[in-house]
């Protein structure tokens, strides 16, 4: 490892707004909103404020995959919040997140709105809502929510350890880079082991476990996330490739992922979703309109 200026700590930490990165600008020691700013609300009971980002990409894969299997109930809008732009700090998202993070819910079928914010906690409410793709048996059921709260446990050395100092760091420091790509390495291991033995996370059937996982992991496996593939070698990891590969076929998913995207092929994108109809009529870089 090459020798670096040794970093001593100060006795109290202080912020510097600013400090450099991809993402210094809407980073802040201190929660609540910057402003106010009221959510929009469309017409469907589920209303949704994300953007695709692995985490934004895990609800609306699940959405769709409800109304693929004939839940009606499950229609909803979409509305774009631009994490570069802020818009997570306004009153009205942060009312419904006091976390400010993506993806945030909110069911209005009810008497009264429901708030439900991280998106593993979407996911098992929308199962348990809609009685899908969350098993029932007891040994299925705690498999599948163990694999469910292992990606929400490993994500973060995966998007703010390794995905930050390799790819948006404004300065590349190898121990930092190194610690991150060993334990990324390490949960493809664990991912590729358990997939050595059954089809799918929790088993023979596909569940909220995967629609968790596979946005980071599944992605990362074929390359489609830091432009790390070759990097952590990814192709090496059969099982996974099989996995991500398989699953990124489903039509429900392929929609998932469009939805809030706001980068990358045009015909990709749609960065509003208000019914099934926008898919098709689509406007590329414009939203869809509310029905």
């Amino acid at each position: 490892m090459s020798d670096s200026t040794a970093y001593t700590p100060p006795p109290v930490w202080t912020w510097t707004p600013g400090n450099g990165g991809r993402f210094a600008s809407i980073n802040r020691p201190i929660a609540g909103p910057t402003h106010d700013k009221d959510l929009p609300v469309g017409r469907h009971p589920l209303q949704l404020y994300s953007l695709a980002t692995p985490n934004g990409v895990k609800v609306t894969v699940m959405l769709e995959e409800l109304l693929a299997l004939g839940h009606a109930g499950a229609e909803y809008d979409a509305w774009l919040i631009r994490i570069g732009e802020g818009d997570q700090f306004g009153s009205g998202f942060v009312a419904v997140n006091p976390n400010s993070k993506i993806p945030a819910l909110m069911d209005r079928s009810g008497p009264a709105p429901i708030r439900v914010f991280e998106s593993g906690a979407i996911l098992v409410y929308l199962a348990e809502k809609f009685g899908a793709f969350l098993p029932t048996a007891p040994a299925a059921r705690a498999e599948c929510l163990s694999w469910l709260f292992w990606q929400m446990g490993s994500a973060p050395y995966l998007g703010g350890g390794f995905g930050h100092f390799y790819a948006y760091a404004p300065t590349k420091i190898e121990y930092a880079i190194d610690r991150f790509a060993m334990e990324a390495k390490r949960q493809l291991d664990v991912l590729d082991r358990r997939l050595a033995e059954s089809p799918y996370l929790a088993g023979n059937d596909y569940t909220i476990a995967d629609m968790a996982v596979w946005p980071w992991y599944g992605a990362l496996a074929k390359g489609q996330l830091y432009e790390a593939g070759e990097f952590l070698q990814v192709q090496t990891y059969a099982h996974v490739q099989r996995w991500a590969g398989a699953i990124a076929q489903r039509p429900a998913v392929q929609r998932g992922r469009q939805v809030n995207r706001t980068w990358g092929d045009p015909a990709s994108q749609l960065p509003e979703r208000h019914d099934a109809s926008d898919f098709e009529t689509r406007v590329p870089g414009q939203p869809a309109a509310p029905g």
